[in-house]
């Protein structure tokens, strides 16, 4: 599962709480050479790596994906993610739109999930709200959101965050929904197809 969304839609919030609510879920921590914000932790929210080391990491083909987003690098470990599908475990990346589609070429299975905020201005409040940008990195982020917003068409699914329950309510729908189809339950459930002669 790949979510993405603009700075400030609470894709990130989602996410965590998705995890709470999902023991079968496991979200992968990215590698960034943007400094921690806040109460950021390495290892939790992000691998914090300078910019030399990224670079190594992505020559040496550890990257399955990587970007540039808002002048800093973000990109998702391969030996994380192929460690976590080899034990069968359903895997989680928050990751920009540009990484999302990289993801999507690799793995045709995976689902892309586009998270929108309710309007322009709602955004603009929330990244406000945040207090730890100043209003020229605010404004940089609202620009960049124009762009990101228009990659949503490419995406499987597109929840709105309006309403923080109602989209927790509608990304773990989408999440168990994929859970049921039929090459998922033929995996998961091999017992009951071989007993059923399905397999």
């Amino acid at each position: 599962f790949v979510v993405a969304a603009p700075s400030g839609a609470g894709n990130s919030s989602l996410v965590n709480a998705l995890l709470q609510l999902d023991a079968h879920l496991d979200v992968s921590v990215s590698h960034t050479t943007r400094a921690p914000r806040g109460q950021e932790q390495q290892g939790r929210e992000y691998w914090f790596i300078s910019v030399a080391d990224f670079r190594q990491m992505a020559a040496q083909g550890d990257f399955f994906e990587w970007a540039e987003v808002h002048g800093n690098l973000y990109g998702t470990s391969r030996r994380a993610i192929e460690d976590r599908l080899a034990r069968g475990e359903d895997v989680v990346l928050e990751i920009d739109w540009q990484g999302a589609l990289q993801i999507k070429q690799i793995f045709a299975h995976a689902i892309l999930i586009f998270i929108l905020p309710p309007s322009w201005a709602e955004l603009q409040q929330r990244l406000t709200g945040r207090g730890e940008d100043d209003a020229e990195v605010i404004a940089q982020r609202m620009a960049n959101a124009r762009i990101e917003v228009a990659q949503a068409r490419h995406f499987d699914f597109v929840i709105i965050n309006g309403l923080f329950e109602t989209a927790l309510f509608d990304l773990k729908t989408v999440v168990h929904s994929q859970r049921l189809r039929y090459a998922a339950q033929q995996r998961n459930k091999s017992q009951v197809f071989a007993a059923l002669d399905l397999i």
